[in-house]
């Protein structure tokens, strides 16, 4: 059936060959028979040692095409289906324990091929399984459909079969090797699958001869111990670490490095084994996967003592002997070894011995390695060793440090209690030697000593000769159970005083630096807090041991000097705000005073300037800028100029004080400007020494907010010409309201209104209202003229006031995007100064650019100022075509209840290029008050639109009967013509 499964595959008939090779698997298996984990073959033409593994080759070979086939076609959980009954079908048939190596290693063969041919395939490994995926009977998981699940086994079973080799080799007692001589010579395999032959010369002929069982064996054992098994392993399980990790499965990664540093400690590569235990071993620790844990730790004490390491071996020690209790006794049991490593069962005597050990070790005994007698370690003067323990080692098992104040702040110079408190989770009760206190503020440090070492010996190993140094009675730590030691400590330095370590010293070359935690802040162990323990706290006051701290405040001394910041108003953005400082003496004398001043931002942040502006030192980035500080009164060789204080921060500065005896007054003006509205923190601080250079310093602080404010708000509007109406295409043809663009008429006269308002509360006084043009060339392309407005002669602007600016706009050239310069309003405070003259401050807003066209038609409107009830008055609209082209407009009028006119409601005409139409209409006012006009539309048909003066334009007032005017003449014709302006 195998040879008609081949023909078919030859054919390209892969269901075909795939039926007939699983017949040929199934008709195997029928020749066979299972027993007690032999195999018995129907046919005895082979010894059973080589017929069982004829057989595992055969099945081999045909599972392997079964396989191929069933993935080339993408049936990928059929595959898998096939590999688990072959898998049933063969693993119990170990054979004799001689042979039983090629058991194993036939075994991790078969899962190496299929995980290549799962890696290789074309076919798409599906990422969930269906529902009918596997059997009741034997359910498969997630991982079956992973090649990394097939190299992990196949390096589990590797390893097997080099654990037989070695007790086979080692043993050396088995009825094949008592019965057989050497290793048989010139073995090379059959023509048959699974078959191996012996090649023997007679004279000129070679004859080719079976082998016995007891030749295979010698044969195969000679063959087994020229490969070296434990690199395949390796490369075996970082194969499958490195799939697993891919695959975000990191606790299965994390046992492929483990037996990946197993294999590397066998073959003594110790470095590259402690690294791989140093990985499994964090994640065992979050894990809290304590028996794991025990295991590496015990690999990691070997390779310690292998690399010469004291410090490692002293580490892992430590933490072997301080995990929690286990609960499996202090009997060892058999293979103990290989089940917990090097360190054995993990037991509570276990740990005593491991304690011990180190503790024997600092003291100036050697170390040998368990497993090698030609290794070892020792700790001497010429090599001390120091650990340090911070919040995340796990060493805070064997030493946690916990350090309380007993108040939160103290005066300089006066002593503060604090408790020292520690804890270990060691087995035994351990003693130290030596306790040294290390603080922020080195001359509060000081060391504690054990009752019965000389105070003499403790300062020889000190660094500092003038340490201060304390006695305790006894340091021991009992296992769980809090030391607690109360001393008093002395600050002459303000500022924070914090306790940053403890160090604790055993012996004379070993040294636990451990990091002070807070009581209030303390975390609990990771491995102890699920332990049944008395819950017991760091200080004999509960209260202190949940609100301690390791931190105390050492206040600064009172000072005797005054120092006083005056700011009467808010400060208005652009102008030179001015601050007054003043030092005074009422106690104290300043010597080497320094007066330092910042600028911080008084709702948080601390900038003073845009986050995106990447110049720290440009002044067009800081929205409040400190500009100088000068000496009030004197002349200007005492001002400070501001470009050495740019050289620090624009938002900061430093002015020396002179030396002040008791009543003199020292005072200067801090100049600060703002360029953006910002509410300002100003700090103070004032440094000085009280008696001379060499005595401590004190400070003074002081602080004042100040608001900036924008001081006017301008806007502006543009008013087409009274009763003259141009024709905007771009105009009429935009959107309503889509377009904000302001519209303006060629060589037209169009009105500008500016409008400043105070919005602060200050009075202020406008000294000038003028438009600067932007433009560089000696003729502008528009003019602009100051036509009327409020008059700007000092002009006061109470909070809320308006002042207005009226300008004539002319353009003269045609373009989308005309710049109109910038208003520029000149501005101070009503009430300046009394000992600075104020210039003025100059507010800049630019204007918007318009857009200028031509305007093909003009309409105007042409009526009396007013009008009389009954008396009828003329009314024309005139409209000038200023193109070269005929144009062709027509005309309506509106009927209206206010008034009544003879002459055409519709109508049309032509004009003529650079001509004017004109349609006179005569109207009776009906209705006496505000009366609007007729309404007229004008349309160019050439331009398709309409054009309808405004309504303001066409508003008249009508009185009841003739008003009388109390003016001259020429008084009159004044007033008539501005209003027709």
């Amino acid at each position: 059936m195998s040879l008609v499964a081949v023909f078919a595959e030859f054919r390209r008939d892969w269901a075909e060959a795939l039926r007939f090779y699983e017949e040929a698997y199934r008709a195997l298996r029928e020749e066979t028979v299972v027993n007690k984990g032999l195999m018995i073959a129907t046919s005895t033409r082979l010894p059973p040692v080589q017929r069982l593994v004829e057989i595992r080759a055969v099945a081999e070979q045909l599972f392997f095409k079964i396989s191929t086939l069933l993935l080339h076609g993408g049936k990928v959980e059929e595959a898998i289906a096939w590999f688990n009954r072959h898998f049933n079908s063969y693993k119990h048939l170990v054979g004799l324990d001689e042979v039983s190596f090629l058991h194993w290693d036939w075994l991790s063969r078969q899962f190496l091929v299929f995980a290549e041919l799962l890696e290789t395939s074309s076919a798409a490994i599906p990422n969930t399984l269906s529902s009918h995926f596997g059997t009741p009977e034997s359910s498969l998981t997630e991982w079956e459909i992973q090649p990394a699940y097939y190299y992990q086994l196949a390096a589990n079973y590797l390893r097997e079969k080099r654990y037989c080799l070695d007790n086979l080799l080692s043993t050396g007692d088995s009825e094949f090797s008592r019965t057989s001589g050497k290793v048989p010579e010139s073995v090379m395999p059959s023509v048959f699958i699974g078959q191996s032959a012996r090649l023997v010369e007679q004279g000129d002929m070679i004859e080719v001869l079976p082998l016995s069982d007891a030749e295979y064996v010698q044969y195969a054992l000679s063959e087994a111990q020229r490969f070296q098994d434990s690199y395949e392993i390796i490369a075996l399980f970082r194969k499958a670490c490195e799939s697993f990790t891919n695959l975000k499965a990191p606790r299965l990664a994390s046992l492929c490095s483990n037996r990946m540093a197993k294999e590397y400690f066998f073959t003594e590569d110790f470095t590259d084994a402690k690294k791989l235990f140093d990985t499994v071993s964090s994640l065992y620790r979050q894990e809290g996967w304590v028996t794991l844990l025990w295991e590496s730790l015990g690999y990691l004490q070997e390779c310690s003592i292998r690399l010469d390491s004291a410090k490692d071996f002293i580490e892992y020690s430590l933490e072997m002997a301080s995990l929690p209790i286990f609960a499996n006794g202090d009997q060892e049991i058999p293979d103990s070894k290989r089940e917990y490593g090097p360190a054995g069962l993990p037991s509570q005597s276990r740990r005593e011995a491991l304690q011990s050990e180190v503790l024997s070790l600092v003291r100036g005994e050697e170390i040998v390695s368990r497993t090698d007698r030609g290794c070892s370690i020792a700790v001497t003067k010429e090599q001390p060793v120091r650990i340090d323990v911070d919040i995340i080692s796990p060493l805070r098992m064997v030493l946690l440090v916990s350090v309380a104040f007993h108040d939160q702040s103290v005066k300089p110079g006066s002593p503060v209690m604090f408790t020292l408190s520690l804890v270990s989770q060691l087995p035994c009760s351990i003693e130290v030697d030596e306790l040294e206190i290390e603080f922020n503020q080195p001359k509060c440090n000081f060391i504690i000593i054990n009752a019965v070492e000389e105070i003499s010996a403790a300062r020889s190993n000190g660094d500092n000769q003038d340490v201060r140094i304390e006695t305790a009675p006894s340091i021991v730590l009992p296992t769980n159970k809090w030391l607690r030691l109360t001393y008093d400590v002395k600050s002459d330095q303000s500022g924070k005083l914090e306790c940053l370590s403890v160090t604790a010293r055993i012996g004379k070359s070993f040294k636990i630096c451990c990091q002070a935690e807070s009581p209030a802040s303390m975390e609990d162990l990771p491995f102890w807090k699920f332990e049944g323990m008395v819950q017991t706290f760091p200080t004999k006051d509960p209260v202190l041991s949940f609100s301690g701290q390791k931190v105390i405040q050492v206040e600064e001394p009172d000072p005797e000097v005054d120092l006083i910041l005056n700011a009467s108003s808010p400060a208005l953005v652009g102008e030179s705000f001015v601050v007054p400082l003043t030092v005074i003496p009422r106690g104290h004398e300043v010597y080497s005073g320094e007066l330092k001043i910042n600028l911080v931002d008084a709702r948080g942040g601390g900038l003073l300037m845009s986050p995106r502006e990447t110049d720290p030192f440009s002044s067009g980035n800081h929205h409040v800028e400190l500009i100088s500080i000068s000496r009030m009164g004197d002349d200007d060789e005492s001002r400070i100029h501001s470009d050495k204080i740019k050289k620090i921060q624009q938002s900061f500065g430093v002015v020396s004080v002179p030396d002040l005896r008791v009543g003199d007054k020292w005072s200067c003006k801090l100049e600060i400007k703002w360029h953006k509205p910002k509410s300002v923190m100003l700090y103070a601080s004032l440094g000085y020494s009280p008696n001379s250079a060499e005595a401590a310093r004190v400070n003074v602080h002081r602080s004042l907010q100040i608001e900036g404010k924008i001081p006017i708000s301008i806007t502006h509007t543009f008013m087409m010409p009274f009763r003259r109406e141009p024709l905007l295409l771009s105009k009429v043809k935009s959107l309503p309201g889509a377009d904000q663009n302001v519209y303006l008429a060629l060589n037209e006269t169009s009105i500008l209104i500016v409008t400043a308002r105070n919005s602060s509360e200050v009075p202020l006084r406008v000294k000038s209202m003028m438009i600067q043009s932007n433009s560089n060339k000696n003729e502008t392309p528009y003019s602009i003229q100051h036509v009327g407005g409020v008059s700007a002669d000092d002009s006061l602007l109470v909070p809320g006031g308006e002042f207005k600016g009226v300008f004539s706009v002319r353009p003269k050239i045609d373009s989308p995007n005309l710049e109109l310069g910038s208003v520029c309003l000149n501005w101070n405070r009503d009430l300046t100064l009394s000992d600075s003259e104020d210039s003025g401050v100059v507010t800049e807003q630019k204007l918007p650019a318009v857009i200028v066209e031509q305007s093909p038609l003009v309409v105007s409107l042409e009526f009396p100022p007013h009008a009389i009830l009954g008396i009828p008055f003329l009314f024309y609209i005139k409209v000038s075509n200023q193109t070269n082209l005929l144009q062709e407009i027509k005309y309506s009028l509106g009927d209206t209840q206010s008034f009544v006119f003879c002459g055409p409601h519709d109508n049309a005409g032509f004009i003529l290029p650079k001509m004017e139409y004109v349609m006179s209409y005569k109207l009776v006012p009906l209705c006496s008050g505000s009366q609007q006009l007729p309404q007229a539309t004008i349309t160019s048909l050439r331009y398709s639109a309409a054009l309808n003066p405004s309504v303001t334009a066409t508003t008249i007032f009508v009185y009841p009967s003739e008003p009388n005017f109390f003016v001259a003449d020429n008084e009159k014709e004044t007033i008539l013509a501005k209003l027709n302006l």
